[in-house]
């Protein structure tokens, strides 16, 4: 990999120096990827440590349907699925592109023996790992312990993002059809908690929906 530039400005990689960043930079590579494309499919055997650098990347299961279900959408900058390679076991899921993205892929079995040892880089990890933890702990707690209209209030008090989406795809996220979702949309409308604006929603009482899920 020729721009070691790009791996300074990442945050595990800050500290490096300027030898370690060259020996970095031999063993990692970077690749495009168009919308759509895969990243890797459940059950592969994971063989790279994978940055997000650009881009949007969708991890997903699929159902007995085949229908997708979303686990996580992971945004710039982000170590991907790094638990799976930690581990050695196979990919517990698929990811592809929702964009244009490109990755930094890292030979971990060289990066284990190089730079582990290094302890910035493994608090960086560990640090990437607890992220990785307590997004789960809220997945489950948004599934499984809300109803659907407490569910979508929640969201979207917390990723305020989440109103620019479409309805397919942020119904994907709270794991309901498009159609729930847009009755949901349609009563916090008529009730003055959100707002339709052009193509997207605003909050409009925030501690009228906090209401609804605490």
């Amino acid at each position: 990999m020729q721009d070691l530039k790009e791996l300074k400005e990442i945050s595990c990689f800050g500290s490096l120096s300027d030898d370690e960043l060259k020996l970095l930079g031999s063993i990692a590579k970077k690749k495009s990827f168009s919308k759509g494309e895969v990243l890797f499919y459940e059950k592969d055997e994971p063989r790279y440590l994978t940055l997000l650098i650009d881009g949007v990347l969708k991890v997903y299961k699929t159902d007995q349907k085949n229908n997708e279900i979303i686990l996580h959408r992971f945004m710039p900058i982000s170590l991907v699925a790094e638990v799976a390679v930690f581990e050695g076991i196979p990919y517990p899921a698929s990811a592809s592109f929702d964009t244009d993205g490109v990755v930094i892929e890292i030979d971990f079995i060289k990066f284990k023996e190089e730079f582990l040892t290094n302890p910035d880089i493994a608090f960086n990890f560990f640090k990437s790992l607890s992220k990785k933890i307590k997004y789960l702990e809220d997945v489950i707690s948004l599934n499984i312990v809300l109803d659907s209209t407490a569910r979508t209030a929640k969201y979207i008090c917390e990723n305020e993002n989440a109103l620019q989406m479409k309805h397919n795809q942020l119904s994907q996220h709270l794991h309901m059809t498009p159609e729930t979702l847009s009755r949901i949309f349609k009563k916090f409308t008529k009730l003055g908690f959100i707002e339709k604006e052009e193509n997207s929603y605003v909050i409009k009482n925030k501690e009228a929906l906090t209401i609804l899920f605490e």
